[in-house]
C-alpha cells in the first residue's frame, strides 16, 4: 500500500517587481506539494486573490505601490481564517518587519535567502511554525525605536495582567527564545502541558503565534524574569 501523499501548499506571491514573481512562481512551482495559486503586484489585490483562491501561504513584499505589504498583511491577518503570512524584505534590519510580526505574519525572509530555505519555510510556516528563529526574533526586537518606550510598556503590561502567574511565566520563557522542551525544563513542567499553556496564552492575547508574545514581552520589559539555559 503506498503512503498518503502529504496535502498541497496553495501559495499566493505578493510583490511588485514581474522578475521576483517569475523567480519565486518557478522556484515554488518545482515542488510536487507546493502550488502557486495566484500572483498579486500590490497590496490592494491580495485580499480579493485570496477570498478567489484560498491560499494557505501568503509571500508578502513590504514595499509595494497602492497598497504596501505592511497594510495588506494587517487587513489580512484581521480575518478570520486568514492564511499565513512570510514577510519578504530587502534588509534584515528594516524596522517595518516589526509592525508586520505584531500583525500576525509568521516570519520574514531576505530576498537573497537560497532557494531551499524559501520552500523549508513555506512548508513550515503552512504547519503552523514561525520561520523566525529565537535569535533573529530577539535581533529584530532589539531594533525597536525608542520613541514611546514608557508607553509601550505600559500597553504591553496591561495586556499580559489578563494572564495568571504560569501563563505570565510560559509567556516571558518563550519570549526567552525557549523551546517548549526548555520551558519544561526551567518550570518542570512536561512537554504536553507546555503546548497546552502556549496555545492558552495565544488565545488569551488573540494572537497567532511566538512571535507576538515575545514582542509583547519585550515591551513589557519581562526578559530578564527567567534565569538558566535556553
Amino acid at each position: 500500500m503506498s503512503a498518503p501523499q502529504e496535502r498541497t501548499v496553495g501559495v499566493l506571491i505578493a510583490d511588485d517587481d514581474p522578475l521576483v514573481r517569475v523567480g519565486l512562481a518557478m522556484m515554488l512551482g518545482g515542488e510536487p506539494d507546493i502550488r502557486v495559486v495566484a500572483e498579486a503586484g500590490n497590496g490592494s489585490e491580495v485580499g480579493p486573490l485570496v477570498d478567489r483562491h484560498a491560499p494557505d501561504v501568503v509571500l508578502m513584499d513590504i514595499r509595494m505601490p497602492v497598497m504596501d505589504g505592511l497594510a495588506a498583511t494587517e487587513a489580512l491577518r484581521a480575518r478570520p481564517g486568514a492564511p499565513e503570512v512570510v514577510v519578504l524584505t530587502t534588509f534584515d534590519a528594516d524596522a517595518h518587519v516589526l509592525r508586520a510580526l505584531r500583525a500576525g505574519a509568521a516570519g520574514f525572509l531576505l530576498k537573497d535567502t537560497p532557494p531551499a530555505e524559501i520552500v523549508a519555510a513555506v512548508r513550515q510556516v503552512a504547519r503552523g511554525r514561525p520561520v523566525l528563529s529565537p535569535s533573529v526574533t530577539r535581533r529584530l526586537i532589539a531594533r525597536v525605536a525608542e520613541s514611546g518606550h514608557d508607553l509601550r510598556r505600559d500597553h504591553a503590561a496591561a495586556r499580559l495582567a489578563v494572564l495568571n502567574d504560569r501563563e505570565r511565566q510560559v509567556a516571558v520563557a518563550v519570549g526567552e527564545g525557549r523551546s517548549n522542551a526548555g520551558i519544561g525544563a526551567v518550570l518542570h513542567l512536561s512537554v504536553p502541558t507546555v503546548k497546552t499553556y502556549v496555545s492558552g496564552v495565544l488565545a488569551k492575547l488573540g494572537f497567532n503565534n511566538r512571535v507576538q508574545i515575545a514582542l509583547l514581552v519585550h515591551d513589557a520589559g519581562l526578559l530578564d524574569d527567567l534565569p538558566g539555559d535556553r
